[in-house]
């Protein structure tokens, strides 16, 4: 059985409420980090799939990206992350460091309820 939970990056308050209310639509838990070191301590319980948003100020998306990848423990966890569709180098940044999906924000607030239905076990 997959686990439930959702590890989210994530400050802007838009994204937060819209991340939590499509969660808990598809059976999800979302566990929120602020840092780099609660984001890879809240990675151990190994969450159905991580949320960044790139753009956040309080933490390093791209190295917690390689981390997690680079970590035999954690490298499964499906890294999806968003960025302003302007930031073409940024996102190449977190590809290369391993990111699952990378999506233009308006793209990861339009097909969220996919993706974490996805991620969710729960048949489409």
């Amino acid at each position: 059985m997959p686990n439930k939970k959702v590890l989210a990056l994530v400050s802007d308050l838009m994204f937060t409420v819209k991340i939590n209310e499509v969660a808990k639509r598809s059976g999800l838990q979302v566990e929120y980090a602020k840092s780099d070191d609660e984001f890879l301590a809240k990675a151990r319980s190994l969450p159905a799939l991580a949320i960044m948003d790139l753009n956040i100020s309080s933490a390093s998306p791209v190295e917690l990206i390689t981390k997690l990848k680079a970590d035999a423990d954690l490298q499964g966890i499906s890294v999806m992350c968003y960025v302003s569709h302007v930031q073409v180098d940024l996102k190449q940044q977190a590809q290369d460091a391993g990111a699952d999906i990378v999506l233009a924000r308006s793209a990861f607030s339009t097909n969220l309820p996919q993706i974490l239905k996805r991620h969710s076990g729960v048949p489409m």
